[in-house]
């Protein structure tokens, strides 16, 4: 008798990942920075720099606001990286889950493609897979911000210092090259802040 279980469990594999990237994506498509906004009564895609970020929404709707985006941002990448550690376990298939966290929350189904920078779900996602590499990170970002007064600085550099610490650190592969696919889309959506940080224009906190 054939036995097809080898070929369902591969199936029953490859539908779970789907689901759990689906769940990742929704997760990080939540538009925390617009809905906060919007309690607020303000229409953030019209306020300072546009973006539905933690920065923009302290810059216009101070700190207490700030913080709750910041937090809630984070844990759209956390949550569904942590249920896929859990219930995957596969290095690769939790950072195609964190992905789509981050994917999600740049380009957010909800906003019709639009959406933040990626730095706070993707420090989200960070804290699940190299907790180590996350306090060195938040550390570093920190110093950046407060000695240049610029958060794109410290989200620029704080993203290619993961990268690096991936590699000395020896993570696992699919960890590595996760960090990198973050550490470009995250600069590439810092390239209007790269030119006005070119310009001198960038505003500072």
């Amino acid at each position: 008798m054939l036995d097809v279980s080898p070929v369902f469990f591969c199936y029953n594999t490859l539908v779970n990942l789907f689901l759990f990237i689906l769940l990742g994506y929704l997760s990080g498509s939540i538009p925390v920075g617009f809905l906060v906004a919007r309690i607020y009564g303000v229409d953030i895609f019209k306020r300072g720099s546009g973006n539905i970020g933690a920065t923009n929404i302290t810059r216009n709707l101070g700190w207490g606001a700030g913080i709750s985006v910041f937090a809630l941002d984070f844990l759209k990448g956390a949550a569904p990286t942590l249920l896929a550690l859990w219930y995957l376990k596969d290095p690769l298939q939790v950072v195609l889950v964190g992905l789509a966290a981050i994917i999600g929350h740049s380009f957010s189904i909800f906003l019709k493609g639009k959406g933040g920078k990626g730095a706070a779900t993707g420090l989200g996602v960070l804290g699940v897979i190299a907790p180590d590499i996350l306090l060195f990170t938040l550390i570093f970002v920190m110093i950046l911000i407060f000695t240049t007064r610029y958060v794109s600085v410290g989200s620029i550099l704080g993203a290619v210092s993961v990268l690096a610490l991936m590699f000395i650190l020896g993570k696992p592969l699919p960890y590595t090259l996760a960090s990198l696919l973050a550490a470009a889309l995250i600069v590439i959506r810092h390239i209007p802040n790269i030119k006005r940080l070119m310009s001198g224009t960038e505003r500072k906190i």
